[in-house]
Parts: C-alpha cells; sequence; structure tokens
C-alpha cells in the first residue's frame, strides 16, 4: 500500500492533480470519523483551514499539506491553548500572538487543521490528562501513545495528517514515535526558536520538532522551522546545507556504540532485541558496531539534578500561569503531579538551582568527550525501556512517578547535554506493538542522524506499515 507522506502530497499540489483545499477537506473528513476513537485532536480550526487552503498560501515545500500542531507553546493568535490544563481550559484562555515557530509552519505552506492532546504542561510520557482524556494508540487503543507528543504521533500514525508538531523537555518526541511507530528528531539545543515568548525552558532542555513517517519530512521541515530569530538567548551552528540535501547521502563508514539497557535500570526483552537487531542492520551496512556507551550515563545524580531544575521551573510556570487566568493558582486548579513538582520548586533556592545547573554543565562536557575524544559517532539505545503500556499504567497516583523514572532511561539525558537524537520504527513486538531504536548524535549533527537513517529507511523500510486503526480513504 502506497501511503503518500506531506513531501509527496506537496507534489500533487505543485503538479496540479490535487488542490489544498482537496487536501484539507480530505484530512478533515479522516479526523472526524477516526479522533472519536483515538482523541487525538481536541481544538480543531477546520472552517479557518479551509479559508486559508482557499486563499493565498506561502508557495513553501510543503504548500498546501494539512497538519496539526500540539496543544504546548506553538501558540496561534486568538485561538485557545490550554497546554492540558484544567486551570486555562476552564477559563477558556486564547492566545495573544503567535510564537514564531507557528508562523515558520505557515511558511513552510502547511494548513493547520488544530491543537492535539497533551499531558498537563508536557510534564510526562503519557497522553493523559485530566481536562481532555487519554490520547489512544492506533495500534492498540489500550495502550498509551506515549507523552508528551502523543495526540500528535497518533494522529500521524492513524493517517489523519502526515505530519504534526512535537516537542520534547525528556523525550517528548521520541518517545511517542516510538510508541505510534513514526520518525521522531529532536534537534540540537538551540536550533528552533521558542519566541516570543520563552528564551529557553528548563534551562535549555526542550526543544520543539514534528513526528512524521518519513526521514524526507522530518529534514525538510527542519530546515523550515530552524534559525534564529531576534532575541534569542543562544541557537545552533547552522548545517553546511540544508538537511534535505542529506536524505540518500551515504554516512561513510560511522563507529557506532550500542547499549541495549542503561548502566541503572533494565530494558524489556523487545527493547533489547530492538536494538541488537539494528546493530546487526548496521554491521551489514559497514558500520563498526561495539557494545559502548558514555561513562558519564551511569552518574545517578542526574536524576537529582535534572529534577531540581524541573521543579524550580515548575513554579515558575505556576507563577505564569496565575498571571494568564487572572488569580492565584490553587492545588485544584492542577493535576497533583504538578502542584507536587511547584511545591518542591518554590522550596528551590536560587543558589540550589544554580548548582545543579552548573552540575548539568560539566556533566555535559563528561558526556561529550565519547564523541568528541573517543571517536564514536552515533550512540544507539531503546528509545524507552518498554512497549507502549497500557493506559493507566503510567498515571497511576501512586505508581506512576516511579514507573516513568524506571522505564525513561535513555532520553532526557540529551536534553540535558542538548545532542541531537532520532527514534526510528525498526522494530515491532510480536503483538504489533511499536517499539523505536534511538540514535544519538553529536553536538549540531543532524546532518549525519538524517544521512543515516534515511540509509536505515532504505534498508528497512517502514513507510507503508500502517496500524489496525487506519483513517486513510
Amino acid at each position: 500500500m502506497q501511503i503518500p507522506d506531506a513531501t509527496a502530497l506537496a507534489e500533487l499540489v505543485r503538479d496540479g492533480k490535487a488542490s489544498p483545499a482537496e487536501l484539507v477537506d480530505e484530512a478533515i473528513t479522516r479526523i472526524e470519523s477516526t479522533n472519536p476513537t483515538i482523541n487525538a485532536v481536541i481544538h480543531p480550526r477546520f472552517e479557518a483551514a479551509r479559508d486559508e487552503a482557499a486563499g493565498g498560501l506561502v508557495d513553501g515545500p510543503f504548500r498546501g499539506v494539512p497538519m496539526l500542531v500540539k496543544d504546548l507553546n506553538c501558540a496561534i493568535a486568538g485561538e485557545p491553548h490550554h497546554m492540558g490544563c484544567k486551570a486555562l481550559k476552564e477559563a477558556g484562555f486564547i492566545a495573544p500572538i503567535d510564537s514564531f515557530l507557528y508562523r515558520r509552519f505557515q511558511k513552510l505552506g502547511l494548513v493547520t487543521l488544530g491543537r492535539t492532546n497533551t499531558p498537563e504542561f508536557g510534564s510526562t510520557i503519557t497522553t493523559e490528562p485530566e481536562a481532555y482524556g487519554p490520547s489512544r494508540n492506533p495500534w492498540n487503543t489500550d495502550h498509551s501513545t506515549g507523552g508528551s507528543s502523543g495526540g500528535s504521533a497518533a494522529a500521524v500514525a492513524a493517517g489523519l495528517v502526515p505530519i504534526a508538531h512535537a516537542n520534547d523537555g525528556g523525550g517528548s518526541i521520541r518517545i511517542p514515535a516510538s510508541e505510534c511507530g513514526l520518525v521522531g528528531l529532536k534537534p540540537t539545543r538551540g536550533r528552533v526558536s521558542q519566541g516570543p515568548d520563552i528564551g529557553e525552558a528548563w534551562a535549555g532542555s526542550t526543544i520543539d520538532g514534528v513526528v512524521t513517517r518519513s526521514v524526507r519530512d522530518t529534514a525538510t521541515a527542519l530546515d523550515g522551522i530552524s534559525g534564529p530569530e531576534p532575541g534569542d538567548p543562544y541557537y545552533a551552528a547552522p548545517p553546511l546545507r540544508p538537511f534535505a540535501s542529506e536524505v540518500g547521502v551515504d554516512p561513510g563508514r560511522l563507529k557506532i556504540g550500542i547499549a541495549p539497557t542503561a548502566p541503572h535500570g533494565t530494558s524489556h526483552d523487545e527493547c533489547i532485541a530492538a536494538v541488537e537487531a539494528a546493530g546487526s542492520l548496521l554491521e551489514d551496512l559497514g558500520h563498526a558496531v561495539e557494545i559502548a556507551q558514555p561513562a558519564a550515563l551511569s552518574e545517578e545524580a542526574l536524576t537529582e539534578n535534572f529534577l531540581t531544575v524541573l521543579a524550580a521551573s515548575t513554579a515558575a510556570d505556576f507563577h505564569n500561569l496565575a498571571a494568564a487566568i487572572g488569580r492565584p493558582l490553587e492545588a485544584d486548579d492542577v493535576e497533583p503531579g504538578n502542584w507536587f513538582f511547584a511545591e518542591m520548586g518554590r522550596a528551590v533556592t536560587g543558589e540550589q538551582y544554580l548548582l545543579s545547573v552548573q552540575w548539568t554543565h560539566a556533566w555535559q562536557r563528561r558526556m561529550a568527550s565519547w564523541w568528541a575524544h573517543d571517536g564514536f559517532d552515533i550512540l544507539v539505545t531503546p528509545t524507552l525501556a518498554v512497549p507502549p503500556p497500557p493506559i493507566g499504567w503510567l498515571s497511576d497516583p501512586e505508581l506512576g512517578f516511579g514507573r516513568v523514572q524506571e522505564i525513561m532511561l535513555f532520553t532526557a539525558q540529551f536534553n540535558v547535554t542538548g545532542q541531537p537524537a532520532v527514534s526510528l520504527p525498526l522494530h515491532q513486538t510480536a503483538d504489533g506493538l511499536p517499539v523505536g531504536v534511538q540514535f544519538v548524535g553529536p553536538y549540531a549533527g543532524e546532518d549525519l542522524l538524517i544521512r543515516l537513517a534515511s540509509q536505515l529507511e532504505d534498508a528497512a523500510p517502514w513507510a507503508d506499515r500502517i496500524p489496525p486503526l487506519w483513517a486513510a480513504g
């Protein structure tokens, strides 16, 4: 079955074989028929999208292609922006301005059909907010989509749209991509502007991107959303050439370390099998592969210092949330886990916060030496230590937080280091659930990751693999 990606749909528009209005109407039909089952789209904007498709779209590489944006930080002026939060939903909060990112999606020619579900403030790795209910995995609707970009991943996996916005502060692009069988690339720190409202979040650990079905869609989107905006506190060095031009380029013979399990914690047998199979495939493609990982990954103090940053950041976010709703925030306004983090954050002193940031900066240098001095090009790990868990398993009020820590062994580290990392849909369990494999490159090394990812896509194609719940037609 030939499934068109965003690039193929844009080619239809350019060749006059389809109009943007036709593509938008078809996507709206798919959303209306399938979204009641998977609960991926929580704020439709169908009439606005139809108006945009009928008007003068920017002649970008994705002109006329329908997309969705996550309801977290990609603001559209005059439209709801609730971030999965009960208080913002009840207040009917409306975004006052566009984010820079949304305007860049528009310059790509994309047409936004709505906003997707996310856990409250994107603070966990399953999309089950109290405000909107759980998103459901098209591969098995009893299972999680991952988080925090779970609504976006469910929508792309089910064929509602070919591309959707996602963002990542501890794995929130890569984990949903893994659980829903998609390509999910977390860019380098500073690659994508978070302005105008945000300079950096979580001490620079958060970044925006997309989830897609193809490497070429991911590369083209990254070209469009990359680059600094006036006033950004810092930005990643620009690539030598467009990322899209790296698709299909031979990556050469790479030195690759594979780590099926973490220094602390264990991986499910299916996740170990996924990494081992990826290692065998890489060897078949001519790469030098060995069991290896940075020694700094074994430093358990990372968890404490990252949680200090996260808690303090949550407290600051709640200060801004109170201003947005026009009254002091109360415990019932938000979910208990986020209130707990904010309370932790209020107890963090300025000195403690800065000491944690300084510790992570030093740790980043110890991590970087594996790429810079030990001669490795790529690290390969499970994206998540388990296959997609059942809905409710990670959101359990007593056991959920501990379970998150137990299975989130390889993603947040590379938010802290700022390195690019991509989850590729290279494996499925015996009962058909997707299991992603993570590939981590050197700082500002998206070009290398894209070359390798496209090589793997050619060697082990996944684009036509569809879930049981598929909205095409």
